[in-house]
């Protein structure tokens, strides 16, 4: 992993008050569209790596010219090689607000936005601010869930009648994740401070990380196992291995605290958004409530494979989405 990372031109700058460490790679294409892609929690730039090289230098890798990107990865602040703030507020809006500082500094004048899990949250409040630069968005963890789904969401309440198979489906994911799967974060949300053990034991830092979502943790089993899939165990244990290197454990659950927003909840975005749905995601969109949340919605696609961490699970596919969902907007750059 060291070398892979040290190949690629990584670069820190200081916004409000805070180290902001991005890899960003221009591709030798011209007229390439700049993109800043931002990770979740518990990701981080490893993730963005297997995408780098298809995505910039695409005639390397069976595309055309016409679909080049320039990357830009940022570390979220208190993650991996960015600094760990030391003032309040820093929360996805003010992450959101750096990262067009930031793009503004590198000089671009039109570009995307993409994430997933926090990446989709600070990418939506990208949106909300409505730089003029930012033509549009991506995101793989979109937040499309209606009002009438969240109420019947909460203790008491039941599965709403009248749904379609993929909102059905989609519930169900939501409502096993909310009874099952939000441990991790109602305790990083209340009391990040309380988990300096992660930072004493790596075994413990690896099994904190590694029990995010069901499907996440039996496809991680699975490779540990010894089955073939997206990920490699080398893939793991070098993100996990970036977190107790970093020293960045406690650090990066200050987010969970930090955030107000309601996590699925539509923020009203008005520009451009494309979404690309992996089955194995927390709850895969359906194409109603995607409408519904995004009016200007350019692309939709339901993958076969991939969950939570798309662009390190199945970087292929993932590309493909890029290449595909924004190929609308090139027109403008």
């Amino acid at each position: 992993m060291e070398a892979r990372l040290n190949a690629l031109p990584q670069f820190v700058t200081e916004i409000d008050g805070v180290d902001i460490h991005f890899i960003h790679v221009r591709s030798r294409h011209d007229n390439a569209l700049p993109m800043i892609v931002t990770h979740g929690w518990p990701g981080s730039i490893i993730e963005q790596m297997k995408i780098v090289g298809p995505l910039t230098d695409p005639t390397a890798h069976g595309a055309t010219a016409a679909d080049a990107f320039d990357l830009v990865i940022p570390s979220l602040p208190g993650h991996g090689f960015s600094g760990k703030p030391t003032a309040l507020g820093w929360d996805p809006q003010r992450i959101a607000r750096a990262w067009v500082v930031l793009m503004a500094r590198l000089g671009y004048s039109r570009y995307v936005a993409q994430g997933g899990d926090w990446g989709n949250a600070v990418t939506e409040q990208m949106a909300l601010l409505a730089p003029p630069e930012l033509i549009g968005i991506h995101t793989n963890m979109p937040a499309t869930v209606p009002d009438e789904i969240a109420s019947a969401l909460q203790p008491g309440g039941s599965r709403p009648s009248g749904l379609s198979a993929d909102e059905r489906y989609a519930y169900d994911q939501l409502d096993d994740f909310y009874k099952h799967g939000l441990g991790y974060a109602i305790e990083m949300s209340n009391r990040p401070q309380t988990l300096y053990g992660l930072v004493d034991s790596p075994a413990g830092l690896a099994s904190w990380m590694l029990d995010h979502d069901a499907r996440s943790a039996a496809m991680i089993a699975r490779v540990f196992d010894g089955k073939t899939e997206g990920l490699s165990r080398d893939d793991i244990i070098d993100n996990i291995t970036l977190y107790w290197l970093t020293n960045t454990a406690v650090s990066s659950a200050r987010l969970y605290w930090e955030s107000k927003l309601p996590f699925f909840a539509p923020k009203h975005v008005k520009i451009p958004v494309a979404v690309s749905v992996f089955p194995d995601e927390i709850y895969a969109a359906p194409r109603s409530w995607a409408e519904k949340a995004y009016p200007k919605l350019i692309h939709y696609n339901r993958l076969d494979k991939g969950g939570h961490f798309a662009a390190w699970e199945q970087p292929a596919l993932f590309c493909a989405e890029m290449r595909t969902a924004f190929r609308p907007l090139r027109q403008s750059i």
